[in-house]
């Protein structure tokens, strides 16, 4: 006796089989944001608990509370609001906002006053983070001490380099040579090429700067400083590491991102301890920079 196969569409028992019908993402080319919702989603590394990541106008990453709150709980100073991906401060007029994450996060002190509300929105959020610490799913980072600028560790390249590009430097999330393409792959993860490629031009070359203040900030030592210096490539090559795109996703526009861009625009008062004094040794990819 052979059995009778099912028929296609249909479970054994003759029952119909549902199927579910995959959607691709795709982000629109008018659009300010480039990130995709499914790369917007963290966990905050003191605390442990989610996070929303988004853009700011400035192109600054901010942590935002995942979940709406209404605009009367909270301060006027700590609304934010959404716009086509992009997050912008003080309330949009709506009934509704979101709030920092640092402003509710359990292992930072508030800096500013709070009503009942965010407070026990800020106690669940310490009862869920010891929650997770005795099980072992979270392990805050520790505190690691600044390196000083004119130690030996100078001689080696710089774990968070300062990099120029378009006129405007950098504080990188890691060094040169891993700095990660932020795009989507055609299997819907994170691209695992680096932006300074081997197929790529030409990288920068290393270069003591002065630090030299800025406008509007306060005078300091015309110290000199090792800056990864991208402003000789071509603007579409700098407009390709301000993306922080491997060559192949800078020639696809139509890629969305996966992650943001890690670029902290760099405040020598703010970034002291990232300041290093000398070139690194030997300089990393400064023969392909000539």
């Amino acid at each position: 006796m052979r059995p009778t196969p099912a028929p296609a569409g249909r479970h054994w028992d003759g029952s119909r089989r549902s199927t579910r019908r995959t959607r691709p993402l795709q982000v629109s080319g008018t659009s300010p944001s480039r990130l995709l919702r499914a790369g917007q989603s963290g966990r905050c590394s003191q605390c442990g608990n989610r996070i929303d990541l988004y853009q700011r106008a400035d192109q600054r990453p901010i942590a935002l509370h995942p979940a709406d709150l209404a605009a009367t709980q909270v301060p006027e100073a700590c609304r934010w609001h959404l716009s086509s991906g992009i997050a912008y401060p003080h309330g949009d007029g709506s009934p509704w906002c979101r709030i920092p994450h640092a402003v509710l996060c359990p292992r930072r002190t508030p800096l500013s006053r709070t009503g009942p509300h965010l407070k026990e929105l800020r106690r669940q959020l310490a009862v869920h983070t010891r929650r997770l610490t005795d099980t072992g799913s979270f392990t805050p980072t520790p505190a690691t001490a600044s390196t000083p600028a004119d130690s030996d560790s100078d001689v080696g390249s710089s774990a968070r380099p300062v990099v120029q590009l378009l006129l405007c430097r950098y504080l990188a999330q890691h060094p040169v040579e891993d700095i990660r393409c932020v795009a989507q792959t055609l299997h819907r993860h994170r691209c695992p090429h680096p932006v300074l490629a081997p197929t790529a031009p030409p990288g920068g070359i290393w270069r003591l700067l002065p630090t030299g203040p800025r406008r509007g900030q306060l005078a300091l030592p015309n110290v000199l400083m090792a800056v990864y210096d991208l402003g000789h490539l071509p603007y579409s090559e700098q407009l390709r590491w301000r993306a922080q795109r491997c060559p192949q996703h800078a020639a696809t526009p139509g890629a969305a991102d996966l992650a943001l861009a890690e670029w902290q625009p760099f405040d020598p008062l703010l970034h002291t301890a990232h300041i290093r004094t000398r070139l690194p040794h030997p300089p990393a990819h400064q023969a392909k920079g000539r």
